[in-house]
């Protein structure tokens, strides 16, 4: 299935960011990553060591041969985006700026050190296992501005600002307190995935409730297939998702808000414990134990290998594994199953957001070419690369149209259509680190049988009610 100029994937994006920015990212950690204390320097104008004449052709000013370091996380998404699109985009505009790349899996072990010693690259794509906290950055003043960027003339039209060429709620879902600081920017839908070749091959149907999808489940197994699986070694946050996720389909979208806030309870709530034990029976019958030690590139690997049938994830999967998946596999996204007739959202309802996150460093010697570097991607032409290259769509309204999408974001793209209105997302695990932490520890306890679903709640809610006490930590609504 592809994404047609007849079947538009950014109207139903532009519905779930506008959604997205009535819930907002908003606050900032009280304690800075970097082992400094947060001080009022995130309020502060920032003053760009190198600074060029503003003109039409260079709006915000970039000194035109000062250099540009690009770090990239070099993950689902790669790093050709920006080696083949976005920094030959930017050397086009400053021919005589150097630009120096790199690509990393571990950007907080790789930048922090830079960034406490005072010398961190203009631009980073703070993304993967070891990302750099985001809010802890914006604490501590080390993130620019971005208002600046969001007021130019967009690089296609300029009587268009660059906020009014993406879609809505993009500026607002990288705010901090009403701040922009961060760039998401590409279309993210989770689900449970499967190779549509290995149904197609055994005529399974994905399922849409909870006794078609442990039927279905049966059949696998009887298959010598193991039907469902993640990664305990460093992926637990994809399958609480699935937990969370199927809790918000139980009880509605008010059970994550309530872990968001912080509430008495919101962790021990009916629909919580609900998906918890269905889960927890999932992981007794169907999961292979041996997966609590592996890493998710070896799981996924094994689906890639037609060993393994389900798999939890977000649609970067697909662009992950391009280089292990066989030809004819057909990636294909399975919403979570509804639970019974009485869940309060529909089989179709589903967690997607805007994702993957970019900034600009405040303390870097360019921070003004930082800015250039992201309205050269939020171009036309930055966008349409990205997706050529990347095979994902990006929050630019024109980036993707008429584009055709391999079967994995095809299908995602297809199911966020089909979930119309039925959109949510949760923030705690970007908001507090440590309950996120917990949520992975817990979730590996009670899918590979150690506790069951009452010990699970008990467990997290223990912790994010001394959460909720400690005054040291700042505390976040929506």
């Amino acid at each position: 299935m592809s994404i047609t100029p007849e079947q538009p994937a950014d109207l139903s994006r532009r519905n779930l960011l506008r959604r997205a920015a009535a819930v907002g990212l908003l606050a900032t950690p009280a304690v800075g990553l970097l082992g400094a204390c947060a001080t009022s320097g995130s309020d502060e104008k920032n003053e760009p060591a190198e600074t060029g004449t503003k003109s039409a052709t260079n709006p915000l000013g970039v000194k035109e041969d000062a250099g540009l370091e690009v770090v990239i996380f070099n993950g689902g998404y790669g790093e050709k985006y920006a080696t083949d699109v976005h920094e030959p985009l930017y050397k086009k505009a400053f021919p005589k700026a150097e630009v120096k790349h790199q690509a990393t899996q571990a950007v907080s072990t790789v930048l922090q050190p830079r960034f406490a010693s005072g010398n961190p690259p203009e631009f980073v794509n703070n993304s993967g296992e070891k990302l750099m906290d985001y809010g802890a950055l914006v604490a501590d003043g080390q993130l620019y501005d971005l208002t600046e960027l969001w007021d130019a003339p967009s690089v296609d039209d300029p009587s268009k600002k660059v906020r009014d060429t993406v879609v809505p709620g993009t500026v607002e879902t990288g705010s901090f307190n009403g701040k922009p600081y961060v760039l998401y920017y590409v279309s993210t839908v989770f689900g449970i995935w499967y190779s549509g070749k290995l149904f197609k091959e055994n005529g399974w149907a994905p399922a849409k409730d909870w006794s078609e999808f442990t039927a279905l489940l049966d059949k696998i197994k009887a298959k010598g297939i193991t039907p469902y699986g993640y990664a305990g070694a460093n992926a637990a946050y994809y399958q609480w998702n699935v937990i969370l996720t199927h809790a918000a389909k139980i009880g509605g979208p008010d059970v994550l808000k309530n872990i968001d806030n912080l509430e008495d309870g919101a962790w021990q709530q009916d629909a919580v414990k609900q998906a918890a034990a269905a889960w927890a029976e999932i992981g007794a019958k169907y999961v292979d134990k041996s997966f609590e030690g592996l890493k998710h590139t070896d799981v996924q690997l094994r689906q890639n290998q037609y060993k393994l049938a389900f798999y939890p994830s977000g649609d970067w999967l697909e662009s992950e594994q391009k280089k292990d998946t066989p030809a004819g596999f057909e990636y294909q996204l399975m919403p979570v199953p509804s639970l019974s007739a009485n869940d309060k959202l529909p089989a179709t309802a589903l967690r997607a957001t805007a994702a993957e996150g970019y900034f600009v460093s405040a303390k870097s010697k360019n921070p003004r070419g930082g800015l250039e570097y992201m309205r050269q991607m939020l171009s036309t032409a930055g966008a349409k690369g990205f997706t050529e290259v990347a095979k994902a769509p990006t929050v630019v309204t024109a980036g993707s149209e008429g584009y055709a999408f391999p079967p994995g974001v095809a299908s995602s793209q297809a199911a966020l259509r089909a979930a119309g209105k039925d959109v949510f997302n949760m923030f705690f695990d970007g908001w507090y680190k440590e309950l996120d932490t917990e949520a992975r520890t817990a979730t590996n306890e009670l899918m590979f049988g150690r506790i069951n679903a009452d010990a699970f709640v008990e467990r997290v809610q223990k912790r994010a009610d001394a959460l909720k006490k400690d005054s040291s930590v700042t505390k976040f609504k929506r």
